[in-house]
């Protein structure tokens, strides 16, 4: 085992799935000898050269357009964007040509895609350089979508990715790419729609995306001296979503709380919660709350930015208003 910061994890799966596979090849703004503007590709260009670790231009829709002919002519690509606000440009590549290739050729062709794309809640970047929108991509059949929270998670969830013969959008969240955690040196994989239940408790099921998790678990140990139990539930990838680990967890605690650092209205949350109560409705004992960020722009000040986004606390006051 090796500790390692979360962007360290991401650098090491995509090297390890480089050095195995040589046709895969690495697009993106400032990637090459700068590393990435987080310095998440760091030594790959230095490694693997031009040909394959490739600085493109500003230009999303490039980027991602080129990942897409890439892979759909036998070389996986893996595409960065440097703030996931830049999906807009390039929903088209993504939503109607790599989502649907494999389902208008028959099957016919695999499209090996990754997209990575960094969120930055609670960094004071502003109202364009904030925002989480894996509920759009959610929507979309033929993609799948993966939000690691922790090193151990990031690096076995790339390499997974990386291997998938389908496009796979890859949510990192900037916040979490200093911390740290013991990752495996042997190779290891994690397969997608595998829950990762980080605790276990009797009263309240928080299923917490991305940087919630670490939240969800202070809050935890912080309810527990209250003699709250909670069970928190990391779904790691949303498409496919362990849905069933959700239910099972529910059925034991009869209350939910689903945590994301997206907007609340139209969330993840809002999916997570309507499947639960479709399939759990009986178990219930309270309503499904959702713990998410203020339906406003986000401020860059960060003073009004702590306002919008979800805390410890404010997990901590469902909690317990659940458990009345």
């Amino acid at each position: 085992m090796t500790e390692l910061t979360y962007a360290q994890a991401i650098n090491a799966g995509i090297r390890e799935e480089m050095q195995i596979d040589n046709n895969i090849v690495v697009l993106g703004e400032d990637i090459g000898k700068y590393g990435g503007v987080f310095g998440v590709t760091k030594g790959l260009y230095d490694e693997f050269g031009p040909e394959r670790v490739r600085d493109c231009p500003l230009n999303e829709a490039a980027i991602v357009g080129f990942g897409v002919g890439l892979a759909i002519s036998g070389k996986p690509a893996i595409t960065e964007l440097e703030f996931m606000d830049f999906l807009t440009f390039c929903m088209d590549p993504i939503v109607n040509q790599a989502a649907k290739m494999r389902f208008f050729w028959g099957g016919q062709v695999e499209v090996p895609l990754v997209v990575r794309m960094p969120i930055a809640s609670t960094l004071g970047f502003g109202t364009q350089h904030s925002q989480s929108l894996e509920a759009w991509l959610m929507h979309v059949p033929g993609l799948k979508l993966v939000m690691p929270s922790d090193p151990y998670d990031a690096k076995g969830l790339v390499k997974t990715s990386i291997r998938d013969r389908n496009p796979v959008i890859f949510v990192e969240n900037i916040s979490l790419y200093a911390t740290k955690g013991e990752v495996p040196d042997e190779d290891y994989l994690i397969p997608l729609g595998e829950a990762n239940v980080k605790r276990t408790g009797s009263d309240v099921t928080i299923v917490a995306l991305s940087s919630m998790v670490p939240k969800a678990m202070q809050a935890a140990e912080i309810l527990a001296k209250d003699d709250i139990e909670v069970t928190v539930i990391d779904p790691r990838s949303l498409c496919p979503l362990d849905i069933k680990t959700i239910v099972e967890s529910v059925k034991q605690t009869g209350r939910l709380i689903v945590s994301h650092v997206a907007h609340k209205t139209g969330g993840v949350g809002a999916e997570i919660a309507q499947q639960v109560t479709e399939q759990a409705f009986d178990y219930l004992d309270a309503p499904v709350m959702r713990v998410a960020a203020q339906d406003v722009p986000i401020a860059a000040s960060q003073v009004l930015e702590a306002a919008i986004f979800p805390d410890v606390k404010d997990l901590i006051d469902a909690s317990k208003s659940l458990s009345i």
